[in-house]
């Protein structure tokens, strides 16, 4: 794959969207420089994996989609003998190992056996004992605990504090000294509190002057009384300090000693993690993962197939495009109009190889079949240069030039209006050589052009099928629709007459055309017509099929309501016949006991008379409501026959976990979770509830309904709507108004769509560090956030990530 065609085509525009779609920025930097693969074995591997990753969203099971710290740069300072790791750094490793941790498991369940992805993640080694060290020391919001170690350090360091505010508070409390100062409250310079006495009184407050304001009226004093306070708790902070380092030194030799571990934890991460990008990129764009096609058997090129294929770039405003490169055909050359879709349906086609060989779903319909090429060269747009003297033909020719150097049989060669831009029939001869030369390489071709003599090429060649954009004569535009079998017409007439050409100019040109060539646009009209026909007779036996393939569903359940009916009937009836006979025994046997007992007595003897009467007359009500059944059936039997046949419809698949459903009770879509010991676990809507295998039905494109799904609310205040900023700067202020604008900015992001940005808040006191913590934990909005990278700001500076 060449570097040319990737930017003819934009597959870097594709390439930055599937980078947006990772939470790591190493990731990131490996897909925006990845290649399309060309091994085969390669691109179904990574196509698996990225299709059982969308498998793992689809689910159900929540995916936590948490930012993975970028560690790479810090894997060689580990090498170093008796290096240490910032706080910063060694917080930035924990977080790595437990999120890439997290995401492992998430992907491969143990419930997950047989996947491809579970043998990947078997590789993956075992880090959790590094993520445990580093969170003994590392509260989870990246700050030092208060480990035993500390503990003493910091209650003197509290006390000595406690001291130095007294007596800071005693000038503020004495009458005489209070009107000597700017401010009651103290202020820090350099780390030591200070006095802001006013300059007219620089001698009634002895002590050491740390700054002057910049208008000279204020001097910031430490008072002696305070000078050794102060030095008394820096000097308990370098402890501190000191014993931070001992305990951060101690941590990264623990982590170098698994360098090599954690070196192949996190290279499998990174893989990961890019194969989770790929796969919410396909499950964004709602794509399909092309099936493999080979070459074909009949000796021609290698087979084709686009259903419904949208161009990824143009969103909603792209019109889907069936393509086919028919079995025992190698080339196909598009005709038609200009702004009919023959460069789009070419980029189109290249795009999806090269998606498809990325391990990328492409947004088109099920049955798309495309093979793994070994090379896509393409030849798209005007390359005039007038610095290197080249004119649009000569561009051409050398890029032409180069491909046919380097095209195989294993490649896809696209080439846009081939012959163009020079004299019409040298440039129809030199069109027809080089695609005799492409096609006796038998690389897979695909070339549009406007040059009549090719369509007749086309047809004398038995690899070669022609094909054209539709256009509507009654609208005089084009449908965009691709015609296979059939040469197009240029239309430029009715173009220039669209356009606004004066309409004797237009009477003059088609008195022109009709001279030279009305037979064969007659021709390719009458072509045209015939398959407008054959295409709206295949859409009505389309849906005559599906009309017939209903009627016999419906035919097939009420058999079966009926058949299900016929048994409870006849289980009703041997219950009763049961219970009859049970009675009837009964009472037999107490008159044969009678009549052993004492002697035959004409009272006994009616007695049992009477006995086989009731007997008899049981039975024959028995048989009179069992025939009445039957003749019922028998009447539901006639009604089900006189129903319309259908052909056999096919046997719906069987229900499995993810399937989706239709709850009949519910009248609505589901998806299988699992199956329970009474049924099966559906969940519809928000929804969970246990339904017997009777009351689902594998769902369709014709039945239920879509299922809701129920938007997540959020309050934004549009009053003080402001615009959103990449990054915010509250340092320096108060910490009402620092919370004010971190809201304001949060509702201005979520208003634009903007999903990440960072605020510099400073290291300080921490007062700023932890109002702004505080409020990214509460508002729902956010998806997480974390400081930044040492060399960005680290603790002063602190990321965040909203919900998508």
């Amino acid at each position: 794959m060449n570097e040319k065609t990737e930017s003819i085509l934009e597959f870097d525009a594709i390439r930055s969207r599937v980078a947006c779609c990772s939470f790591n920025e190493e990731a990131k930097r490996r897909i925006l420089a990845e290649k399309p693969c060309v091994d085969a074995d390669g691109v179904r591997r990574l196509k698996r994996f990225v299709w059982e990753t969308v498998g793992r969203m689809k689910s159900g099971d929540e995916e936590k989609q948490e930012s993975l710290p970028d560690i790479k740069f810090l894997l060689p300072k580990l090498a170093v003998e008796g290096a240490s790791l910032d706080p910063d750094e060694a917080f930035a490793i924990g977080l790595f190992v437990e999120r890439g941790s997290i995401l492992k498991n998430w992907l491969a369940p143990l419930s997950l056996k047989d996947t491809s992805l579970r043998q990947l993640t078997l590789d993956i080694p075992d880090c959790t004992s590094l993520a445990r060290e580093v969170f003994r020391i590392f509260n989870k919001d990246g700050s030092l605990k208060d480990l035993p170690e500390f503990q003493e350090i910091n209650r003197r360091i509290r006390r000595l504090a406690s001291e130095l505010d007294a007596a800071v508070a005693r000038y503020a409390g004495n009458e005489e000294s209070r009107r000597m100062l700017q401010s009651k409250a103290p202020s820090q310079r350099d780390g030591r509190a200070v006095l802001a006495v006013k300059a007219n009184f620089r001698g009634r407050i002895r002590g050491i002057v740390h700054e002057v304001s910049a208008t000279g009226q204020t001097l910031f004093i430490e008072p002696e009384d305070v000078v050794e306070k102060n030095n008394d708790i820096l000097i308990e902070r370098r402890r501190l300090d000191a014993e931070i380092l001992r305990v951060l030194r101690e941590l990264t030799a623990k982590i170098a000693d698994n360098r090599e571990i954690l070196t192949d934890f996190h290279e499998k991460i990174i893989l990961i993690e890019i194969i989770r990008a790929k796969a919410r990129y396909s499950k964004d764009i709602q794509g399909v993962f092309a099936k493999e096609s080979g070459d074909d058997a009949c000796g021609g090129g290698r087979i084709i197939i686009l259903k419904q294929a949208r161009h990824p770039l143009l969103g909603h405003a792209a019109v889907p495009v069936d393509f086919i490169m028919n079995e025992g055909k190698g080339a196909v050359i598009i005709t038609g109009p200009n702004t009919g879709g023959k460069t789009v349906t070419l980029k189109t086609v290249g795009l999806f190889a090269l998606m498809n060989q990325s391990g990328l779903a492409v947004p088109a319909a099920d049955g798309t079949s495309l093979p793994i090429f070994d090379g896509v060269f393409t030849d798209i747009g005007d390359e005039q240069s007038i610095s290197q003297s080249l004119s649009t033909f000569s561009a051409h020719m050398i890029n032409i030039a180069a491909i046919t150097a380097s095209a195989s049989a294993q490649s896809l060669v696209m080439l846009d209006e081939l012959g163009a831009g020079t004299d019409p029939e040298e440039g129809s001869a030199i069109a027809m050589a080089i695609l005799d030369y492409l096609i006796e390489k038998r690389v897979s071709l695909i070339v549009t052009t406007h040059h009549g003599v090719l369509k007749n090429y086309g047809y004398t060649r038995e690899y070669v099928e022609n094909a054209s954009v539709e256009f509507d004569s009654r609208t005089l535009s084009p449908t965009y629709r691709i015609v296979m079998g059939v040469p197009g017409e240029s239309r430029a007439v009715d173009i220039a007459s669209r356009n606004g050409v004066r309409a004797e100019i237009i009477a003059k040109a088609r008195s022109y055309i009709n001279e030279e060539r009305a037979d064969v646009s007659s021709l390719i009209a009458g072509l045209k017509r015939k398959h407008r026909d054959l295409d709206a007779v295949a859409e009505d036996q389309s849906q005559e099929e599906k009309r017939l393939c209903e009627e016999r569903r419906a035919v097939d359940l009420k058999e079966l309501r009926l058949r299900r009916k016929e048994m409870e009937i006849k289980s009703g009836e041997v219950g009763r016949l049961r219970k009859l006979l049970d009675e009837s025994r009964r009472t037999l046997e107490n008159l044969v006991r009678e009549l052993k007992e004492g002697e035959i007595t004409r009272e006994k003897t009616l007695k049992v008379k009477d006995f086989l009467n009731d007997l008899e007359k049981s039975a024959a009500s028995e048989t009179n409501a069992l025939n009445e059944e039957e003749r019922a059936l028998q009447d539901r039997q006639k009604e089900r026959d006189n129903d319309v046949q259908a052909p056999a419809s096919p046997q719906p698949p069987p229900l499995v976990e993810g399937a989706e459903v239709l709850a009949a009770s519910y009248k609505q879509r589901g998806t299988i979770i699992r199956q329970e010991k009474n049924g099966w676990l559906v969940e519809i809507g928000s929804l969970r509830i246990i339904l017997p295998a009777e009351e689902l039905t594998p769902a369709t494109s014709a039945q239920g309904v879509q299922k809701q799904l129920k938007p997540a609310l959020v309050a934004v205040d549009l009053s003080q709507r402001s615009t959103a900023v990449m990054e915010l700067k509250v340092m320096g202020m108060r910490l009402e108004e620092a919370v004010e604008a971190l809201q304001r900015q949060i509702d201005a992001a979520v208003l634009s769509g903007l999903k990440e940005f960072t605020v510099i808040h400073g290291k300080g006191g921490g007062v700023l560090q932890k109002g702004v913590h505080d409020l990214l934990k509460k508002d729902q909005r956010i998806a997480d956030f974390h400081f930044s990278r040492p060399e960005l700001g680290g603790s002063g500076r602190t990321e965040v990530v909203l919900t998508a």
